[in-house]
């Protein structure tokens, strides 16, 4: 369940990174000075480093953190 999870955010995000719906306008302004594009992709982008973060934390194989060398099954840890 959650690499279904994460790869269908992974592929939502791919598509939310092509904003066409901003390209040709600079209005409205946020916080009065801010272009909304440029705001998009600030959005957006504080959201993909959560996302990888999330990947990163609930997603990371396990055998790539062991320094022997050995590979190490899920639920078991090397000393």
């Amino acid at each position: 369940m959650k690499r279904w999870l994460f790869f269908v955010l992974v592929v939502a995000f791919y598509f939310l990174h092509q904003d066409y719906w901003f390209w040709f306008s600079a209005e409205p302004l946020v916080f009065g000075i801010l272009p909304v594009g440029l705001f998009y992709h600030a959005a957006y982008s504080v959201a993909v480093a959560v996302l990888m973060w999330g990947l990163i934390r609930f997603a990371w194989p396990d055998h790539l953190e062991d320094e022997s060398g050995q590979r190490v099954s899920s639920g078991e840890k090397s000393s």
